[in-house]
């Protein structure tokens, strides 16, 4: 397995970055007729295509290694729970709220990290999880009554789904070139993406002529699958280069952009609890992306 940490991180931060425009976009195109499930839909047939043309022009084969069968299941799946949670949430949240809840994957990773390596967990590590998640319950529980919990369900399903992404995509590295395993994992949610669009557009694709989506909704989905093609490459990129627990930390840039762009473009303001149970997160996030480096240091 290829370990060259310093590259891993650089994949890592520029992905971030260009995530942070996901939610965003997906908001202005469900603001412009292109339902959040659709635009999913959308981008996952794109980057589907996409990556396998990089992988054809790379001369890789298509190919999933018995050994890395499990592994795959899980890639697929968590990608599909990501795909559809994380921005369906934006639908029925605040982008800014879906962000909170999302991001607690990153310190998910640092606790289960060592868990999955056949060690205790440790209480630093405890801790730091401890503080993220009780920011996230000061975030959502003072306006409990007035959030809609279908989109704080879909976002905890999409962080626990990144989590177990981040594994699979590390133990995958192994046997399958970015390019591939993105297309791969891709062909085999979209038939799911698919059927979760038709079934909240009523049998309908709005995207289709004849739909609501306008010109504004298209150039949304444009963007969003161009920056969704190169963000996740890049992603799987920097897992083949370094740990999970390493780089996953370095996601944190994600939330910051996410919150800049929507308070910038969408006008979104959050009450004062969602500002300072966000923040509770971030320091948890950071102190997270300190201790994985302290311990790599160590190693």
């Amino acid at each position: 397995m290829i370990n060259r940490t310093g590259l891993g991180i650089a994949s890592a931060l520029v992905a971030a970055g260009l995530y942070g425009f996901v939610p965003n976009l997906v908001h202005i195109g469900n603001s412009h007729g292109v339902p959040s499930v659709e635009a999913t839909f959308a981008r996952t047939s794109l980057i589907a295509v996409a990556l396998a043309i990089v992988g054809i022009l790379q001369s890789q084969r298509f190919f999933i290694p018995r050994a890395a069968c499990k592994a795959f299941a899980a890639q697929a799946a968590s990608t599909l729970a990501i795909s559809v949670g994380y921005l369906a949430s934006v639908q029925f949240i605040a982008v800014s709220l879906a962000v909170i809840i999302f991001f607690t994957f990153p310190v998910i990773i640092l606790l289960a990290a060592p868990l999955i390596e056949g060690r205790k967990p440790g209480a630093v590590r405890i801790v730091i999880a401890a503080f993220a998640f009780l920011g996230l319950a000061i975030a959502v529980g003072p306006s409990f009554q007035s959030i809609d919990l279908r989109g704080v369900a879909l976002a905890v399903m999409s962080s626990a789904g990144a989590a177990v992404q981040f594994f699979s995509g590390r133990a995958l590295s192994r046997y399958l070139p970015a390019a591939v395993l993105g297309s791969l994992a891709h062909v085999a949610i979209w038939p799911g993406t698919l059927a979760v669009a038709l079934w909240f557009g009523g049998g309908v694709l709005n995207i289709f002529p004849g739909g609501t989506a306008d010109g504004i909704g298209f150039a949304a989905l444009a963007g969003l699958g161009l920056v969704y093609v190169i963000a996740f490459f890049l992603q799987m990129s920097s897992l083949r280069y370094a740990p999970a627990s390493t780089v996953a930390p370095f996601y944190n840039l994600e939330p910051v952009v996410t919150t800049a762009i929507a308070g910038a473009v969408l006008g979104e303001r959050l009450a004062l609890n969602q500002y300072a149970g966000g923040a509770m997160v971030l320091a948890a996030l950071i102190a997270s992306s300190l201790y994985g480096t302290w311990q790599s240091r160590r190693a």
